[in-house]
């Protein structure tokens, strides 16, 4: 039997389903997941294995015009995997028509050899009609291998990507063991939930100016107890206390939605002790950005 392997990048707009995408094919959750637009950061690297075939996911920051350092470091990362994939997997969303975030995407992909799939999202909102009308419109642009309308939210026509994926990906080595399902740290998916849980609690801005360091990974001797220190960051005074809450009840409730999660990742009880920090401006300077790992 002949194994086939290789890279799939999934590129798209911000808040197109990507990290809900990639979680799905996987089975666990990986990469967070945010209604807030430029959720993903960094370039996580997923790997889907079956008898036959792997693929490796890079689930990259959504594509979009930066307005700070790390915006464009964010655009580097993504624009960056597109020459270094087998497969690109292009998400749309719900939309009928093709609007300016997506011709910029296209223009950057057209270039490239690369076989192309176009992901047609979010199609549990959608009529048949309009189904319809979005596959012809991207059919017009003559460029993808396939297009396949999906709902990553609840797996509608997920098998058929991962059966396209698998057909047009080369033969290969077997890169990574067939149990492994990330390259990420234990450290770095740990920082991403307690973040996913503080876009989910806090109001429109404070979102993007937050970032999560973890301080202390330490399992206690002899019982199934990880204690775990983390640090918010955020970019201003005024920030710190909407992410405390009133009688710290805000950070209570990222603390205890995120601990949840982490139980799950390790497998055992957690005490996690939350503490929010400012480091003023952080997204602009290049000092903080190395910090956090975005450089």
């Amino acid at each position: 039997m002949k194994f086939k392997s290789g890279f799939a990048s999934l590129i798209g707009r911000p808040n197109v389903g990507k990290s809900t995408l990639m979680n799905n094919i996987i089975g666990e959750k990986i990469a967070i997941i945010s209604n807030k637009p430029q959720t993903t950061r960094n370039k996580i690297q997923c790997v889907y294995t079956e008898n036959d075939f792997q693929v490796v996911f890079l689930d990259t920051p959504g594509l979009h015009k930066p307005k700070n350092k790390l915006g464009e470091y964010m655009v580097d990362v993504a624009k960056s995997t597109l020459d270094e994939v087998d497969i690109i997997i292009w998400l749309v969303d719900d939309s009928t028509q093709i609007g300016p975030g997506d011709k910029y995407i296209y223009e950057e992909i057209k270039k490239l050899s690369t076989p192309k799939i176009l992901v047609i999202n979010k199609i549990d909102k959608m009529t048949k009609e309009e189904i319809e009308e979005a596959v012809q419109n991207y059919s017009e642009l003559g460029e993808f291998e396939d297009i396949i309308p999906i709902s990553a939210l609840n797996g509608i026509g997920v098998e058929k990507l991962t059966n396209t994926i698998k057909r047009l990906l080369p033969e290969g080595p077997k890169y990574f063991p067939d149990d492994m399902i990330t390259d990420q740290p234990e450290r770095l998916i740990i920082s991403e939930i307690i973040r996913e849980k503080a876009l989910h609690y806090l109001e429109q801005e404070v979102p993007h100016g937050v970032a999560v360091d973890i301080d202390l990974i330490k399992k206690r001797e002899g019982k199934e107890i990880v204690d775990i220190n983390a640090t918010i960051y955020c970019e201003k005074e005024s920030h710190k206390g909407i992410i405390i809450g009133k009688e710290g009840r805000k950070l209570k409730g990222i603390g205890k939605s995120a601990r949840i999660d982490i139980e799950r990742l390790l497998g055992s009880k957690v005490f996690l002790d939350l503490w929010v920090k400012v480091k003023k401006d952080w997204r602009e300077k290049e000092s903080a950005l190395r910090y956090f790992s975005y450089k």
